[in-house]
């Protein structure tokens, strides 16, 4: 048979935690080699940006081509309107203006087409005969 007993709270209850009382939270403790440690990955991203400009910054100094010898070119100034295609087929009517373009871009270390009013370009001595 079952017994219910009707009456105040018992004590087994009053073990139980209320939420309102919080213990305080503890405050984060980094010890000398906790800081040395997160200064040193704190610090890893700028000391790669660092080296990789050291080590690559040498790279436009140097080209593994051999210069030009002095006399093997001469020189044009670009006029307004003017481009690597009209250049090469002025100063080479008979050549084809694809091998010239590719010629004044090595000679000059052009990486592109584009080039502006005023600039001086070497153009090879072969074509400017």
């Amino acid at each position: 048979m079952t017994t219910i007993a009707l009456g105040p709270l018992t004590t087994a209850t009053s073990s139980v935690r209320r939420a309102d009382t919080r213990q305080p939270a503890t405050r984060l403790r980094l010890t000398a080699r906790g800081r040395a440690v997160l200064t040193a990955v704190a610090a890893l991203p700028a000391v790669l940006v660092i080296l990789g400009a050291i080590w690559g910054g040498g790279a436009a100094l140097a080209s593994l081509e051999p210069a030009a010898p002095a006399g093997t070119f001469e020189t044009v100034t670009v006029s307004s309107g003017d481009s690597l295609w009209s250049i090469a087929e002025e100063i080479a009517p008979d050549a084809d203006p694809r091998d010239v373009v590719s010629d004044i871009a090595r000679l000059n270390g052009l990486t592109g087409s584009v080039v502006s009013a005023g600039q001086r370009l070497a153009i090879p001595a072969v074509y400017s005969q």
